[in-house]
């Protein structure tokens, strides 16, 4: 192989490189701005209180309440749930939905 293609093969490969840098970059970009109209949504929606109990299971529970957040946004513009939800609604909501959870159960036969 000579210099040339040598060159020409690390200049391809530059700039492979430098394309998914900025992909990835546009990427982490689009989810942060994402992340920051969610934010914004549900600050729209919830009393402080209700928002620090999110926060407070976030950190326990991140999927879980990742779709609780998407679940709450889309009720309200619904209008399907009062607005701002209280810290008290918001428990009722998450009893309502522990209590689901705990009707399953898995029986071995």
């Amino acid at each position: 192989m000579s210099e040339e293609e040598l060159e020409e093969l690390r200049q391809r490969k530059l700039l492979a490189l430098q394309r998914r840098i900025d992909e990835e970059q546009q990427r982490a970009q689009m989810e942060q701005q994402i992340e920051m109209q969610k934010q914004a949504l549900l600050k729209s929606i919830l009393t402080p209180e209700a928002r620090q109990r999110l926060a407070n299971l976030k950190l326990v529970k991140p999927e879980f309440t990742a779709q609780l957040e998407l679940q709450l946004i889309q009720l309200a513009q619904s209008g399907k749930l009062p607005i701002p939800l209280t810290d008290e609604q918001l428990k009722q909501i998450l009893i309502q939905l522990q209590s689901r959870r705990r009707e399953m159960k898995i029986r071995r036969m």
